[in-house]
Parts: structure tokens; sequence; C-alpha cells
């Protein structure tokens, strides 16, 4: 089933059938959710930010617990690959893009019905002081974890509305509290969490449900480098004698969790942390 192509850096053409169903291998299971599901029986779930870290981590998971997962991202080769290994259908699309994001969505619930949003696409770029920070970096930022989040999630709502949903905000332990170089993913990660509390308390009475998941330290391979400009060293220097920061695993198992309560339990918000840390500035170094 070929439904979405590869639409970044408006190339406008499909991946050899990007977003087609690959043989699955996850087990389809009643999750007793209350709500419908797709005519093969599974729950269908949209991941953003599904080539690396927390939003792979969570593809994976949720196939093995037989969801449907479309996996969305800026990069077609990892998607390809990710569906390949997992069965999950994927898009290449860029979520800073309107265009991207309207087209995802027109093809992804022309195939059927969407049960669950994971908005987890975002990021941070850079650790400079408020005084020095790069106007462009901050700006970036908001368009990267607050827009992308909010056109997808106004994309795919009304079928949320319809037939009853969740939709997931993966925020940060940021969105909580502040920490010196961090002030502009800590405006951004405010500004992704204002829009989960406001949009519950406006659909309170609604059959959707939203939550929000707010990691600390995970130890991926791409977030700090990222952020960072590729400067290895100072990346590393983030986990550096922290005894067992947590991993995208950790991160998946929770918007699991949160995804498969029954119908009425909405879990508002999650902050997960490690062991090891007790805030964003208190941290156990060995």
């Amino acid at each position: 089933m070929s439904l979405v192509g590869d639409w970044t850096a408006g190339r406008g053409r499909g991946e050899d059938g990007a977003m087609s169903q690959s043989q699955g291998r996850g087990q389809s299971r009643d999750q007793s959710q209350g709500r419908p599901a797709t005519s093969s029986g599974m729950r269908r779930v949209l991941v953003t930010g599904a080539s690396t870290g927390i939003g792979e981590a969570t593809v994976r998971l949720l196939r093995a617990r037989g969801w449907d997962v479309v996996a969305t991202a800026r990069r077609g080769e990892r998607l390809r690959a990710l569906a390949a290994e997992t069965g999950c259908t994927w898009a290449a699309a860029d979520l800073q893009r309107p265009e991207d994001v309207e087209r995802l969505a027109d093809e992804a619930l022309a195939a059927g019905g969407v049960d669950a949003v994971v908005n987890n696409a975002g990021g941070a770029l850079g650790a400079d002081p408020v005084a020095d920070g790069s106007p462009q970096e901050w700006l970036t930022m908001y368009e990267r974890n607050v827009l992308a989040a909010l056109r997808v999630t106004q994309a795919f709502l009304p079928g949320l509305r319809e037939r009853g949903g969740d939709v997931v905000f993966l925020t940060s332990t940021a969105a909580h509290d502040t920490y010196p170089g961090g002030a502009g993913y800590v405006a951004a990660k405010h500004g992704e969490r204002i829009i989960a509390n406001t949009l519950r308390l406006e659909l309170v009475g609604e059959p959707v449900r939203v939550i929000e998941i707010a990691p600390g330290m995970v130890a991926t391979s791409e977030f700090s480098l990222n952020r960072f400009h590729g400067d290895r060293a100072r990346a590393d220097a983030v986990y550096a004698g922290v005894d067992a920061p947590l991993s995208a695993e950790d991160v998946a198992e929770c918007i699991a969790w949160a995804l498969e309560r029954p119908a009425h339990v909405n879990i508002d918000s999650m902050v997960v942390r490690p062991r090891a840390q007790a805030s964003n500035t208190v941290i156990a170094r060995g």
C-alpha cells in the first residue's frame, strides 16, 4: 500500500513507495481502549521525529505491541530502513513546511483513521546565555518544537475529536523549569507544554486525551550532538560521569504506557528523569 512520498526540499516525488506498508512484525492484539480500531483490529498512531532517538524507539515499541504505526521525519532513507525492520508505514516530511504537514495528513487519513498522534519532533540548538543567544536559533527551535507540534495537532485533531483518540506532546523537563544556557530551548518547550495544557482545557468532555511526557536527561545518539553543531566533545560532556541516564527506550515505554491506559484515564503530565538527576541543574556525577 503506497500512501505518501518524500516531500522534503520540494522534491515532490515518492521514494520507492514511501509510507508503504512493509511486511508487519507487530502482533495484533485487543488493546481494550474502548476506541475504534482499524480494519485490522489495531489502533493506528502517527509518530513524528521517527528517524532517530525517542521517536524511533517509540515506533519499534508500539509495533512490537501491536500498533499500526505511521512514522514520519525528514530523512526518508532512515524511515525506509525502519519500515523494513518493523513493518511500520512511513512518510518523509519536513514539519516546518505547512504544505508537508497538510499532505501528510491528507495521505495518512486517506488510508484510514488515526487514533493517536505522538508529537516527538523537536530539538535544541546551542547553549548560549541569553546575552549571546542567536535569535535565528531561537526561532528555529520555536518552529521545530512549537509550531511543528501545533501544525500536526491541528491537522489530525478533527478526526481525533470525531472518533476519539490521543494527542501526546513529548516536551522535556525544560518545559517545567529553566537552567543557565538553556533559555531558547526552555522557552520553546514551555510553549509546547502550554499548547498541551490549553488544549486539554478546551477539549474537556470530548473523547480526546491530551498527554504530556517530559523527560529529563536522555542519552541518544543525536540530541546533544545536534545541539552543539557536531561538537562531539561538548556532546559527550553532557552525560559524562552520569550513572545510567535515561535511554530512548525508557521514554518510549512511558509513551506506550500512557497510550494504553483505559480510555477514561488521562495522564496529564509525566515527568521522568534518571535516578541520578534531581532537577535540570542538580545531577550526580561520578
